[in-house]
């Protein structure tokens, strides 16, 4: 048959790919579980005995979740191959290996806004907590040093901030290069309040408690648009499944979906178009949505 090489290929390329994708998940598994067991080591020599069998099980399981987490995009590959092989073509395949980056660099998007807002939280904790500890009695160089360390808002830049306040340095300025940092930007705010309380003798509490309080209503009101928006999600989640579900309903109708769109003329030229106008809708539904969450 004249199809039988093109099948071949097709189950040879997608086992490979799986194989690959394996592979590459236990050998990132090793180099990350190499320090973890020799630290593990290290703990049970010191407290004389090892961990029993349900901590190691939680230990393994805990590692590959983070393998997993870490490279989510490369589940495009097994599905991919699961596709080729129903579908009978490589064009499957060729299809995953192009959305393995762009589906990367996105989920790496989504990691950033993540870390972003959970400085931006930590910022309002650390305005918090140094309001604490003024008011506690404490002065303010000690009680910065101390929010600092439990908070962890300051990021990269602690050393130099923590530095400044100690040996009676440049606070301000120091905060202002902190805020900087993706998220941080509530310290240009403390710096602002650290700035007046030096020169002009103001409250220094007083001035991050209102700070505090604007940077939660800011935090407050951030959700409550994400939460309005959350049906406009839901509607490009929709559209972006309906291709999927249409194929399902086909192959369940006993239409042979696959075949038509990777084995003939027209299917090619239905699945390369309608799958432009999928990637162009989502594009745009997406940056419709994006804009209602700006501020």
């Amino acid at each position: 048959m004249a199809g039988q090489p093109v099948q071949e290929a097709t189950q040879g390329a997608a086992v490979f790919c799986a194989v690959l994708a394996l592979w590459w998940a236990v050998e990132r598994r090793r180099g990350a579980g190499r320090a973890r067991a020799l630290l593990a080591v290290g703990a049970s020599d010191g407290r004389g005995g090892g961990p029993d069998e349900g901590s190691a099980w939680s230990a393994a399981a805990a590692r590959w979740w983070a393998v997993l987490r870490g490279r989510r995009a490369w589940l495009c590959l097994p599905a991919a191959g699961a596709l080729a092989l129903l579908g009978e073509s490589p064009l499957p395949l060729v299809v995953g290996a192009v959305a393995v980056p762009v589906v990367e660099r996105r989920l790496r998007a989504a990691g950033h806004r993540k870390e972003r807002e959970t400085r931006a939280e930590r910022v309002v904790a650390l305005c918090g907590a140094v309001v604490g500890e003024l008011r506690a009695g404490w002065q303010p160089a000690q009680a910065l040093s101390f929010a600092a360390r439990e908070t962890g808002a300051l990021g990269s830049e602690e050393a130099g901030v923590l530095a400044a306040a100690r040996f009676g340095g440049d606070v301000p300025e120091a905060l202002r290069r902190a805020a900087r940092q993706d998220g941080a930007d509530g310290l240009a705010g403390m710096a602002a309040c650290w700035q007046v309380a030096v020169d002009g003798g103001a409250g220094l509490a007083a001035g991050l408690d209102r700070l505090e309080a604007a940077l939660r209503e800011h935090r407050e009101q951030r959700e409550r648009l994400r939460a309005e928006l959350a049906g406009a999600w839901a509607t490009v989640a929709v559209l972006a499944l309906l291709p999927a579900a249409g194929l399902a309903l086909g192959a369940a109708l006993g239409a042979d979906p696959l075949r038509v769109l990777l084995h003939t003329p027209a299917g090619l030229g239905c699945l390369v178009v309608g799958g432009a106008l999928e990637a162009v809708g989502l594009w745009w539904a997406a940056r419709i949505v994006r804009g209602g969450e700006r501020p």
